[in-house]
């Protein structure tokens, strides 16, 4: 596997947690706007995934199916929080903001070391990342 390869992975498994952490709140929230919101997000995530993935496939090489350990424990840490929680939604969307800074910081960690044709890639799928940064930490902010 290249390095470019291993690098896309990475970022698809890392999205992946985010994705499937979202599918989860959507399970667990009863607020309907919250559902609707998660459901977005996890879609956005979907897209990001699938645009990385269609670039390793090109590359001839197989992407990345899973997600990672650590995306799985601060699902189960969330849960563990919300059920301990006066305000389960509040926790969920708290865990949801910081899941959205890891991508984040991996996006752009990457941008700074990829070759060109995956920075110019990563340049394209680069603003939903952001836009669905912000708008988990607008959403956190106002319900503190």
């Amino acid at each position: 596997m290249s390095s470019k390869t291993a690098q896309l992975n990475e970022l698809i498994e890392i999205t992946r947690d985010g994705q499937r952490f979202y599918e989860h709140a959507h399970d667990e929230v009863k607020d309907v706007r919250l559902q609707a919101l998660f459901r977005d997000m996890s879609q956005a995530k979907t897209e990001v995934i699938q645009a990385l993935a269609v670039k390793v496939a090109a590359n001839h090489e197989t992407p990345a199916a899973g997600g990672t350990f650590v995306g799985k424990v601060r699902q189960v840490y969330a849960d563990t929080r919300a059920t301990l929680s006066s305000d389960e939604e509040a926790t969920y969307v708290a865990q949801l903001e910081e899941a959205e800074d890891r991508i984040l910081h991996a996006f752009e960690d990457a941008l700074e070391s990829a070759e060109p044709d995956v920075r110019t890639l990563l340049a394209v799928e680069m603003p939903k990342v952001r836009a669905c940064h912000d708008r988990m930490r607008s959403l956190k902010q106002s319900m503190q």
